[in-house]
């Protein structure tokens, strides 16, 4: 089971980690999307490893086992919303990191107009000021699901107080 004081990784370091170019892109990233450090970074990618590996393992089944295990992985993909309805495991191995970070609170808060940076989106999420429904979400890195972005919407202090 493990000691629960000391948490999994949920995210798994670069194989070369001095690439000049992989290096750059994560840089980029990271700007680009208002990361705090490059885990959060890994984090996506290990996501995105995982639902890659799953759809490459659909290749070799075949029949009616294949299509409803690639339907459980569509569904669930479409829920998340990074895939169409009607996706199938080819679009998933075409998924980028960038569809995951997309789909961060920071990034949905910050492409809606509520706050004017990446950044800015990161503090107003850590500070509880944005919920999503009626919860309030103090993570950004929180992965907003389909259908949940238009209950994306900042607490005004009048509003913290009752």
């Amino acid at each position: 089971m493990g000691d629960p004081k000391r948490p999994r990784k949920k995210y798994e370091t670069p194989r070369n980690p001095w690439q000049e170019e992989r290096l750059k892109e994560e840089l980029r990233l990271v700007g680009e999307y208002g990361l705090r450090n490059k885990r959060e970074l890994w984090r996506a990618a290990s996501t995105l490893r995982k639902y890659r590996n799953i759809a490459r393992s659909l290749f070799i089944l075949t029949g009616e086992e294949r299509r409803v295990k690639e339907r459980a992985l569509i569904d669930k993909l479409y829920a998340m919303g990074l895939a169409s309805s009607e996706a199938d495991a080819n679009y998933v191995l075409q998924l980028s990191v960038r569809d995951i970070l997309e789909r961060r609170l920071q990034t949905q808060v910050y492409r809606l107009g509520l706050a004017k940076t990446p950044y800015h989106a990161r503090q107003l999420i850590s500070h509880r000021k944005v919920s999503v429904g009626d919860r309030v979400i103090s993570s950004p890195g929180y992965l907003v699901k389909r259908g949940e972005e238009y209950k994306i919407r900042l607490i005004l202090p009048a509003q913290t107080r009752a």
